[in-house]
């Protein structure tokens, strides 16, 4: 794969930065996405209409389409970017197989209908060889692609030959890369960080301050460790850019919708207004009820207090301010 023919499918934020990154390596890249109206708007204003809309696209490098199967025929590499609540809908249009395919996954997030983050349902699902996976990590918020700040990229999949190819695809002169062999790791603590924004919102929004921020970030990254160490222990740092360092940046950027979603439940918004007023998914919603499953199948005591309690509160409806009172006690 000297020059490999590369897909992205998706249209939204993080597809348009993963798109400005790869064109802008001189990669002509199929880009899928359902809107037509969006395709037709960058052919024309060479900008997305809905997302990013600053950033300019090199369309001379884009064959748009909004039909998956032209997308996925016409590449080696997928990278799917689009929010987990979707994915299974959307290959289940899929008439081409995807069993030779090297996949990375920028979705942040479990796969509701399957309970499996994405790696495992291509896997299981789609017969896509562990080592044809591999997921692309933070911390790296689109809306700062845009802007060209320095921005730091985690490649991660079981053959280093394939991360360190795509590492060299999306590398320049503000995105930096390094590899792991960490995949499923990687994922989990993808998926995780969005749960603990959604903490680290709604503590905002019942007004608390720095100092709880800080304790609960703490809190956070431990209570990770020990959920990816219980799902696949192996020899890990917490401490990397994959893991802690995406936490940060998802609890503590303006930039997260995770976070500003979690802002918006803390002052009282429902689930459902919350989700209106944002026109945004947020991928944390999703995730906070697989992980709640997930940890109530193989622990007898719960040792994920955040967890439990943004799922109280979203999916139970427990009042925050009473829900929030009871965590402040279990963290240290």
């Amino acid at each position: 794969m000297e020059k490999p023919s590369i897909a992205v499918i998706g249209g939204g934020s993080w597809a348009t930065a993963l798109v400005k990154i790869l064109t802008e390596n001189d990669n002509t890249i199929s880009w899928y996405m359902r809107s037509i109206y969006a395709v037709e708007h960058i052919k024309r204003e060479e900008h997305n209409p809905n997302y990013l809309s600053s950033v300019e696209l090199h369309t001379n490098k884009l064959v748009l389409t909004t039909d998956i199967n032209q997308a996925v025929a016409a590449a080696e590499i997928l990278i799917f970017a689009i929010p987990s609540a979707f994915l299974y809908a959307e290959l289940e249009k899929l008439n081409q197989s995807l069993e030779n395919k090297l996949i990375f996954s920028a979705i942040k997030g479990i796969v509701p209908e399957t309970g499996l983050i994405v790696g495992e349902h291509f896997h299981k699902n789609h017969n896509v060889p562990f080592k044809n996976i591999g997921v692309i990590t933070g911390p790296c918020h689109a809306e700062e692609v845009a802007l060209e700040r320095l921005s730091y990229l985690t490649i991660a999949c079981a053959d280093d030959k394939k991360a360190k190819l795509l590492a060299k695809l999306l590398e320049n002169e503000y995105i930096k890369t390094k590899i792991s062999d960490d995949i499923i790791g990687t994922e989990y603590a993808a998926m995780l960080k969005n749960i603990y924004a959604i903490a680290a919102g709604i503590a905002h929004g019942l007004g608390y301050g720095d100092n709880f921020q800080s304790v609960l970030m703490s809190n956070a990254i431990r209570e990770m460790k020990r959920f990816i160490d219980r799902i696949y222990k192996m020899k890990r740092n917490i401490n990397n850019s994959a893991y802690l360092g995406d936490l940060l940046v998802t609890g503590y950027s303006t930039f997260s919708r995770n976070r500003m979603f979690g802002n918006m439940i803390g002052k009282g918004y429902t689930v459902k207004s919350a989700m209106m007023e944002m026109n945004m998914v947020a991928e944390g919603y999703y995730a906070t009820k697989s992980a709640h499953l997930l940890m109530e199948k193989i622990e007898k005591k719960s040792k994920t207090p955040i967890i439990t309690a943004v799922y109280q509160i979203l999916y139970e409806h427990k009042d925050p301010k009473k829900t929030f009172k009871k965590l402040t006690e279990k963290l240290d």
